[in-house]
């Protein structure tokens, strides 16, 4: 199933048709990268007819984190306003099948870099399956670009002004044969991928880079790590990973909620494992979806369903 736009997004708090949503090209946001941003997934889950939004709350929150370090001023969309906008447009748009979704707060008009407002917003919903790479595994290669750190760029601060780090990595990447790429810190320490966490497994141990290692604290990495516990009873160990102990790994996968759970079949052109999606790997992906769509009852808290809302 191929990706595809809805037919409606939300601008300044109103409906609009997709083609009409737009903003100020001189507008900070795009001159200077003044904006932050949350994607979300929901799953549908045919069984029971419903839609469920994974993880709002915890979304919702981080937004409000980003917009404030950032320093993005007053605007009238609190969280209650957002999360009904959010279930709003979905069912505007008739999902009936799994979406991802963006929502952006930006300083609008044409001010200059040290401009705080007005502020703007849109949520937009894309219809986007889970990639091939999430079914079969991908390739990566461990960057010549190093991560940005907390002191020059934060990257626990989810703004587009970020994603230029992970986009050279990516770039190179693809221009190098891989699928994705692998960022050190400045240290040589693992940190993440472009846009997504990393996991390894090594002798039945899953560990990730611990939150000093200039990662975004994804919610995706928050959910594997209760996960591994309460699911298999295997505690992630969050620490500093060396980029040598990649190549020793029996799994990896990157995280996130436009990865999902992507395998990782290959690093530097040296097999993972056995080269194919490993058995942790696949029963965690399973576990996952199931959770995320409703069709395991576990953690209801994280679900928010649209339909038969006021």
């Amino acid at each position: 199933m191929a990706t595809r736009n809805g037919d409606y997004m939300i601008l300044n708090g109103k409906l609009v048709p997709f083609a009409e949503a737009r903003i100020h090209c001189l507008s900070p946001a795009i001159t200077s990268s003044v904006n932050v941003f949350e994607g979300l997934r929901a799953y549908w889950n045919p069984e029971d007819e419903q839609l469920h939004v994974f993880r709002l709350e915890e979304h919702l929150a981080r937004l409000e984190y980003s917009a404030r370090v950032m320093r993005i001023g007053a605007h009238p969309w609190d969280r209650d306003t957002l999360r009904e906008m959010v279930c709003e447009l979905l069912r505007v748009n008739e999902a009936r099948e799994s979406v991802h979704m963006r929502i952006h707060l930006y300083v609008d008009e044409d001010g200059f870099m040290t401009a705080t407002e007005p502020v703007g917003m849109f949520i937009s919903c894309v219809f986007r399956p889970s990639t091939r790479q999430s079914r079969e595994g991908c390739t990566a290669q461990v960057s010549s670009w190093t991560r940005l750190t907390d002191n020059s760029g934060p990257p626990r601060v989810k703004s587009s002004a970020n994603y230029f780090n992970g986009r050279l990595a990516a770039i190179q990447a693809k221009q190098d044969g891989y699928d994705n790429a692998i960022l050190l810190t400045p240290e040589g320490h693992v940190s993440e991928g472009p846009g997504a966490c990393i996991f390894l497994i090594r002798d039945g141990v899953p560990s990730t880079p611990d939150r000093s290692q200039h990662i975004l604290e994804s919610i995706t990495r928050d959910t594997l790590i209760t996960g591994f516990s309460e699911w298999f009873g295997n505690p992630v160990q969050e620490r500093a990973i060396g980029r040598s102990e990649l190549y020793a790994a029996q799994e990896v996968f990157f995280c996130g909620t436009g990865n999902e759970i992507t395998p990782v079949i290959g690093i530097d052109g040296l097999a993972v494992g056995e080269g194919r999606v490993g058995p942790i790997t696949a029963a965690l992906q399973e576990r996952y979806f199931a959770i995320a769509s409703g069709r395991d009852a576990a953690h209801p808290e994280w679900r928010t369903p649209v339909y038969g809302r006021p």
